[in-house]
């Protein structure tokens, strides 16, 4: 009769595959974040048939934790650029504290080995998000570019906030509000 699968083993192996990928990159061996673990290599597929069911689970559990920092307290009511703010504060303080996470997920987005399965459900818990962003579109409130590209440039201005946070972090709450300053003024519309 087969074991039961522990959900303390799955968590380690998931942490340490964070820690390892951080460190080596996602080709890292998986004898790696079993050893890191504390498990045999045999357990890890016990969890995770393969290398490329591993990082995509550990994908949306990142995606969940930083839904659930992003989104806590999210003000729907408030106007857009207030909702924007707190998207800015709450993931530049993510990845300011979670260093390892914010690294692998770069890694993540650009990794070809993604399922559309893992995507969409990396990207549920940020519908409330996807929808600010549309009533921005839709006032014509940001420049006429993709949001794709906004998306994009977002996620760049984000990564040089947190690192200058990281490393000033006697200034690191003026570099979030500068961030985000920037951020606003280079994708909204003069007035």
């Amino acid at each position: 009769m087969a074991r039961a699968k522990s959900e303390d083993k799955r968590n380690a192996i998931l942490s340490a595959a964070t820690q390892v990928f951080a460190e080596r990159g996602l080709g890292a061996p998986t004898s790696a974040i079993s050893q890191a673990a504390g498990v045999a290599e045999g357990t890890l597929f016990t969890y995770f048939p393969t290398k490329d069911e591993l990082i995509n689970a550990l994908y949306c559990e990142i995606k969940l934790e930083l839904a659930d920092a992003m989104m806590s307290d999210f003000p729907r009511r408030a106007g857009i650029r207030n909702r924007f703010q707190h998207v800015w504060d709450r993931y530049v303080s993510w990845g300011v504290n979670n260093r390892a996470e914010q690294k692998v997920m770069q890694q993540m987005m650009v990794w070809g080995g993604l399922t559309e399965e893992s995507k969409l459900a990396g990207n549920v818990p940020f519908l409330e998000i996807e929808r600010t962003a549309e009533a921005a579109v839709a006032q014509r409130l940001f420049l006429d570019r993709p949001l794709e590209f906004i998306r994009a440039t977002m996620s760049a201005l984000a990564d040089t906030t947190m690192e200058f946070m990281r490393r000033h972090p006697d200034q690191a709450e003026q570099y979030r509000k500068d961030g985000f300053e920037m951020l606003w003024s280079a994708a909204t519309r003069k007035k």
